[in-house]
């Protein structure tokens, strides 16, 4: 894995030493190798870990007669067999690397290669011959890819910092409607971020550049919505347990030793049984734990590392953990609220000790119903469908009001008591969106200030989900939300946060549950096969691997893999946020201060959880700062 970066210029010569700086900003993303490349205008640049050809791919990397020029960060798993295809109609190899194979691909196919490309990767191709940049990246997102126009031309980056590091002089004003999205979801979706002049190319996406300007953006792939399999329940079991070996076993292509994540979940503990099928030595095993039990997952991760007999290793995360915000917040370059980033952090900097490769099972959960949400929007949906929400409300208050008079601890409650009570009274979409939400619009309209109102207007993130469930018309409603999630909250958060904490340990992470041909064979299966009404989760996963599992896996709740970070900001935390969020903060041009001293004394004296919303502040307030945001 690796760290790219360059530019096309609009008139002149390029700078090495700008390549330069960017390569070193982007050093924790490839420290074993540096390298540069410039043809007047153009500049590429390349800081490289190296995990395959480790002596001979060397980049940026050209073809024969130095008319194709490439820097590329990801991994072709099956760059072997288009090797071997790409001989047999000439062309000469100078190198083992998948960075080569990729190069000749482009000269066959042109910007049709990436039809071939099995993998993850996000790169940017010089042809000197047409004059032209060619960028890309992969299918789900797994790789970043950073852009910006500016007057004197096209600058790239892996990441925002090494953007500012190619050109100093970039604005740094902030992107009012893109904080509005990180309110909602605590993300920033591509293609904004939170600079109204920096850009992400989105999952799935390539740019031809030419003269400094972008002339084109393409979407050339997209979840494979109209096939449906007419398969069997148990049919489609046997061609999954088939399809995740073959996407486990190409993953585990490496020069360097590979290990995994083992979070304790079905879906790190499948690609732990997975690798353990092809390799003739322990597998390392890494996991997270707290002192908190019910957010450690550690004994269902033992579970596994004896089972299959790993070479596993654990440590815990306490509450200074946080130290490592700063530094977090610097590396993703926007806001990014997602409060796993801290273990996802920590467990890459102690597998990063040892390795430069681990398998994940990040994916799973979207592709095959993982979370509750999924069943909370279809029952809404279906009570709808059938008239039936008057009903199912009358129900649940009469059952609240059983539990009132034979259980003390309920006594207070009333209806409604929970968001899926709540999203009774709402329609469509409008569920869905407030299911997912930190800040619901109502909320929002609360807490903003005048002027950050004027400026976001409403309604905007409900009509961001609005355009993926219009292009995927289905009568099956849990495949409409998965697909949701595929693309949304799976790329630009997950796999975002994942990208950031591995590569700031410069150790690379790769899961079969982002295969695209697993991914697609999960599309066209009914949604019933993956997730119940029930709120069964994963039905066909725990199925297929059902002897893969101990029995304890099979019904015990999802837990996630995420920090206790309400107890923290309540106890150990307080104080250190009450500073942050009051006292060293510009958020008062954007929230209202009254609402976050409102926020703090609920939560800290117990009377209601806010953590979600406080982290979210937190981290906006420490974008602020560290990154000089101008408002």
């Amino acid at each position: 894995m690796c760290g790219i970066a360059g530019f096309f210029l609009k008139d002149g010569k390029g700078s090495e030493d700008a390549l330069k700086r960017a390569s070193q900003t982007l050093h924790h993303r490839g420290p074993d190798e540096k390298g540069y490349f410039t043809d007047g205008r153009v500049g590429l640049a390349h800081s490289r870990l190296s995990i395959i050809d480790v002596d001979t791919g060397q980049q940026p990397m050209a073809n024969e007669d130095e008319s194709v020029w490439i820097t590329y960060n990801g991994e072709v798993y099956n760059f072997p067999e288009l090797r071997q295809t790409l001989l047999k109609k000439g062309h000469e190899f100078k190198t083992k690397s998948d960075t080569e194979t990729v190069i000749h691909l482009y000269e066959e196919y042109g910007v049709d290669c990436l039809k071939y490309m099995r993998g993850m990767f996000a790169f940017a191709l010089w042809d000197r011959n047409e004059g032209l940049l060619f960028l890309a990246r992969d299918r789900m997102g797994v790789k970043p890819l950073i852009y910006t126009e500016q007057p004197e031309g096209f600058y790239f980056a892996s990441e925002i910092q090494g953007l500012f590091s190619l050109n100093e002089s970039i604005s740094r004003r902030i992107n009012y409607r893109a904080i509005d999205f990180f309110f909602t979801f605590q993300y920033i979706p591509s293609p904004m971020t939170g600079y109204k002049s920096i850009s992400k190319l989105p999952p799935g996406h390539f740019m031809i550049v030419k003269d400094g300007l972008i002339k084109k953006v393409v979407c050339y792939w997209d979840l494979p919505v109209e096939k449906r399999e007419k398969i069997g329940y148990y049919e489609a079991c046997e061609r999954l347990r088939s399809i995740f070996l073959e996407a486990t076993k190409i993953r585990m292509i490496s020069d360097v030793p590979i290990g995994a994540f083992l979070s304790g979940g079905i879906d790190s503990s499948l690609t732990v049984a997975a690798m353990s099928t092809f390799s003739d030595e322990p597998i390392k095993t890494y996991s997270i734990g707290f002192e908190d039990e019910s957010y450690n997952e550690l004994p269902y991760a033992r579970q596994i590392a004896d089972r299959y007999g790993t070479d596993h290793n654990e440590m815990i995360v306490k509450p200074r953990a946080i130290d490592i915000l700063p530094n977090l917040v610097k590396s993703f370059g926007e806001p990014m609220a997602d409060s796993s980033a801290i273990p996802t952090y920590y467990v890459s900097n102690f597998a990063g000790r040892d390795l430069k490769v681990v398998l994940t099972g990040d994916g799973g959960d979207e592709s095959f119903g993982g979370y509750r949400r999924f069943t909370l929007a279809a029952r809404a949906d279906y009570l709808e469908h059938f008239y039936s929400i008057g009903l199912w409300i009358y129900i649940r208050k009469l059952v609240l009001s059983l539990e009132r008079l034979f259980n003390k601890r309920r006594r207070n409650k009333r209806f409604p008591t929970s968001k899926g009570d709540e999203i009774l009274g709402l329609k469509g979409l409008e569920r869905y969106h407030y299911l997912l939400a930190f800040f619901s619009d109502n909320e929002k309209e609360m807490f903003y200030t005048k002027q950050m109102r004027q400026i976001t207007g409403p309604h905007g993130t409900v009509d961001y989900l609005r355009k993926f469930v219009e292009r995927y018309e289905t009568d099956d409603i849990f495949n409409r939300y998965f697909y949701i999630d595929q693309k949304t909250y799976l790329p630009e958060d997950i796999l975002f946060k994942v990208d950031i904490c591995s590569m700031m340990n410069s150790l690379e992470s790769r899961s079969p549950f982002l295969d695209h041909e697993l991914i697609e064979f999960a599309v066209s299966l009914p949604g019933h096969y993956k997730r119940r009404l029930s709120g069964e989760g994963k039905r066909i996963l725990k199925d297929t691997f059902s002897d893969w599992l101990p029995e304890s896996f099979k019904n015990r709740s999802k837990m996630g893999f995420s920090a206790p970070v309400s107890k923290w900001l309540r106890e150990d935390l307080f104080e250190y946020l009450r500073d942050e969020l009051l006292a060293k903060t510009n958020l008062h041009k954007i929230v209202k201060s009254e609402m976050i001293e409102r926020l703090l004394e609920e939560h800290g004296s117990g009377a209601k959880s806010h953590a979600k919303k406080l982290w979210t502040l937190l981290i906006l307030c420490h974008w602020l700062r560290l990154e000089n945001v101008t408002l």
